[in-house]
């Protein structure tokens, strides 16, 4: 398969919708972009990982077959959008909308924008958002760590807490049980080179951790020195202005999966807009998330 250059090259830091228009006029576009990104060296079978494959005639059932396994794909098997229907170009739309948006997309919003019903929208996000679930290396530091309650009056609380890294500038967020000693320290253990300086504020789970500062914010203590907890508290709070003004409302089954997509977007904030997109398009690859699953 002849490899193809993709389109938005010339296109640096921030791509508008007129621009973005221009580079994905059609279907056809999108297409070539989404096998040039996860088809960089040639065609791939999604089912088996064979590349002894070829193109059906008339495109039917599906445009590709395999030799090796017999079965036929296309380019979405293999990946987060196996078996969708939608057009590839909607999907793009999707996705360009996803990160251009500091904070988010609502499923009302989206479903306006590209033409769609808004449960597909609302299924479309979650696809998207399942790629930013992916494991990094553990933090050098040093690091800063913080809880965050969701939910406000007459809704459940829900408990989430974020770790960034001061060197890489990357964060590390989950939902968790309960701030107990173990809770906590155990996130942190998990994501955290054990020599890592720690800065925290003063909760008593965070009295044992190596290398450790903390400020009071009880005495009004919230700098002193390098202990500070300001870069993680930011990240908090744009996820909290999302919540807001965004979504209005995040369901503690789902909330993690909304923790997990703003830090993989911050985490690739600083990439230009196509390389962000195709950022999510190879994380996409051998995940799968059902509708029935979501709403089980």
């Amino acid at each position: 398969m002849k490899k193809r250059k993709a389109p938005g090259r010339f296109y640096r830091i921030g791509i508008s919708l007129m621009q973005f228009a221009q580079i994905f006029p059609n279907e056809e576009t999108v297409e070539e972009w989404f096998e040039d990104v996860l088809w960089p060296t040639g065609r791939v079978c999604g089912h088996c990982g064979g590349i002894d494959t070829y193109r059906t005639k008339n495109c039917k059932p599906l445009p590709y077959r395999c030799r090796d396994c017999k079965r036929y794909f296309t380019i979405k098997t293999g990946t987060v959008l196996a078996q969708s229907p939608l057009p590839l170009l909607k999907w793009a739309w999707a996705i360009y909308l996803d990160v251009t948006n500091i904070k988010g997309v609502s499923s009302m919003k989206l479903h306006r924008d590209i033409g769609v019903c808004q449960k597909t929208a609302w299924y479309m996000q979650h696809r998207i958002r399942e790629t930013f679930r992916v494991k990094g290396r553990k933090m050098l530091g040093p690091v800063e760590i913080d809880e965050a309650h969701f939910g406000g009056k007459g809704n459940k609380n829900t408990l989430a807490v974020a770790i960034k890294d001061r060197s890489s500038g990357r964060v590390v967020a989950q939902t968790i049980t309960d701030k107990t000693k173990a809770t906590l320290q155990g996130v942190i253990k998990e994501n955290v080179d054990s020599g890592a300086t720690h800065y925290t504020d003063g909760h008593a789970s965070y009295k044992g951790l190596p290398n450790h500062e903390a400020v009071t914010h009880s005495i009004g203590e919230y700098v002193r020195k390098m202990a500070h907890v300001n870069g993680v508290e930011s990240f908090w709070n744009l996820l909290k202005r999302a919540h807001m003004g965004t979504f209005h409302k995040m369901s503690p089954k789902h909330f993690n999966r909304y923790v997990s997509e703003f830090a993989g977007r911050h985490n690739i904030r600083s990439l230009d807009t196509i390389d962000q997109m195709e950022w999510v398009l190879i994380n996409m690859v051998g995940k799968r998330i059902k509708y029935k699953d979501l709403t089980a």
